[in-house]
């Protein structure tokens, strides 16, 4: 698929997926600006974040509509169906499902609210609670849901329907706000809550800070995205992060916070590894920079002899130019890719699908042929794309192929917002680096130590989390999932 600059995900081969990004999220207040156009241009930018479904909702004082639908932010949206989203504020969301269905009943913004006032959500992340959380409502409504249910009563069936209906359960006399902060403390898990009435602009992050959220500032109002490059894409100066445990509301009175938690840092380090695009910044440290740093320290944990440095293409290209630049081996682009093979190609047929990897990537023979190189990717899930492309490089008459690797060995699932595959498809469980090459054919690999990989970040340790490579949950896990996991890892 396609990602939101519109370069290839991992997944290069026909129907194998890497790791899948949570989602994004954006909200504007800004009266008299085109909320609901600033708020596709914000999605636009954070396509890569999702590519599932789509939505913006927009209030303008009296009514908020909501336009939501399967697939590309390009897809869903055209002038017509933006021209009717106007208003003064707008909040938008693009999808990857890690909880609920990849389903239009799911796709979001979602709805709820009372009898006089709409709320709509957007949500990046995942939470771990949503047993005690939908219990929480089967005790306020004695159908379980009742007129608050909103979409629960439509068939929605994400962890997001379910705090945008615990938000609108509130009396008539209790404000989003207040309700806001009475909810949000008993929700548990990664969250970044965009949120909005007809009036009011809201965003919140969960104590631990896992995905990240900022604050922009626009001429005429405030924005609020998943990641700084939005906010570059809509004219909006960076103002700072949304604190963990920290509310942020939006009104004609301007910006004001409140904090309904205490802050427990433990930002997702994978943001900095491959999610995030390489343009954002997080926590004061760009991406690009970091990634680059990555490249540095794994050439020099893991240095070889070789003729040319080349990434897989893209991911792994800011780490290839810093282990070249370590090395002194010079980088070199050995494969191009077709740029149009994107989400919605036709099913390849049997012969087609033999040669897979081809589809989206070609060698360059004349740069290939008789080189010893180093192949440089972010990580290794299942391993089937980095297998294709050591078979596919050899074929093209490279000597050797020396994979090198940004991030150390996946080994455990996330449940705070990344699909990775099940531990069970998971290549790095159960077998050492020796048994990855052996499976990937590679002459020699190498992964960046946990260590190497903080250290490019400039991020305390202890304000990091690294399940997906560590298997220690700071958030803990869902009570349905505790059972996959080593109980010295729950």
């Amino acid at each position: 698929m396609t990602r939101g600059d519109g370069r290839l995900n991992h997944d290069i081969l026909p129907g194998e997926t890497g790791p899948q990004d949570s989602c994004g999220v954006f909200g504007v207040w800004a009266p008299g600006e085109e909320v609901g156009k600033l708020t596709y241009y914000g999605l636009y930018a954070l396509q890569h974040r999702g590519q599932e479904s789509a939505g913006i909702a927009t209030s303008d004082g009296e009514r908020v509509l909501v336009y939501k639908d399967m697939g590309l932010v390009s897809q869903v949206f055209d002038e017509t169906a933006l021209g009717s989203l106007t208003g003064h504020l707008a909040i938008g969301h693009t999808r990857y499902s890690t909880t609920g269905a990849s389903k239009w009943e799911n796709a979001q913004p979602t709805l709820g609210g009372t009898a006089h006032h709409t709320i709509a959500l957007a949500h990046n992340g995942n939470l771990i609670n949503t047993s005690e959380l939908r219990g929480l409502l089967s005790a306020r409504h004695v159908d379980g849901f009742g007129t608050a249910g909103g979409e629960l009563r439509r068939g929605n069936t994400t962890d997001t329907a379910i705090v945008t209906s615990l938000l609108g359960s509130r009396a008539e006399d209790v404000s989003l706000e207040e309700a806001a902060m009475e909810q949000l403390p008993l929700v548990k898990g990664a969250f970044c809550f965009v949120f909005m009435d007809e009036h009011t602009l809201y965003a919140a992050r969960d104590p631990q800070g896992v995905r990240p959220l900022v604050v922009g500032r626009l001429e005429r109002g405030w924005v609020v995205a998943s990641e700084t490059a939005a906010l570059d894409i809509v004219g909006a100066s960076y103002v700072r992060e949304v604190e963990p445990g920290e509310l942020v509301v939006v009104d004609e009175q301007g910006l004001r916070t409140r904090r309904f938690a205490e802050p427990e840092p433990k930002g997702c380090v994978f943001e900095y590894v491959y999610l995030a695009r390489p343009d954002t910044t997080i926590a004061g440290r760009g991406v690009y920079e970091a990634r680059v740093d990555m490249g540095r320290e794994l050439a020099r944990q893991h240095p070889v002899e070789a003729d040319m440095v080349m990434p897989s293409p893209e991911s792994g290209t800011p780490a290839a130019i810093g282990y070249a630049e370590e090395s002194g081996i010079p980088y070199g682009q050995g494969l191009v890719k077709n740029a149009y093979v994107g989400r919605t190609f036709i099913a390849p047929s049997q012969t087609i699908r033999q040669l897979g990897i081809r589809l989206k990537l070609n060698p360059l023979r004349d740069v290939i042929k008789g080189k010893r190189l180093i192949v440089v990717d972010d990580s290794i899930v299942r391993g089937n794309t980095q297998r294709a492309l050591v078979r596919m490089l050899r074929e093209a008459g490279a000597a050797e192929v020396h994979v090198r690797i940004s991030s150390p060995p996946v080994r455990w699932p996330c449940f705070y917002g990344i699909d990775f595959a099940s531990r069970a498809e998971l290549i790095a469980t159960g077998i050492d680096v020796e048994g990855v090459r052996r499976s990937v054919g590679a002459d020699s690999l190498g992964y960046i130590s946990e260590d190497g990989m903080i250290a490019a970040t400039h991020q305390p340790r202890e304000q990091l989390c690294t399940a997906c490579f560590s298997g220690t949950y700071p958030l803990g896990v869902p009570d349905d999932q505790a059972v996959v996991l080593d109980p010295a890892h729950a």
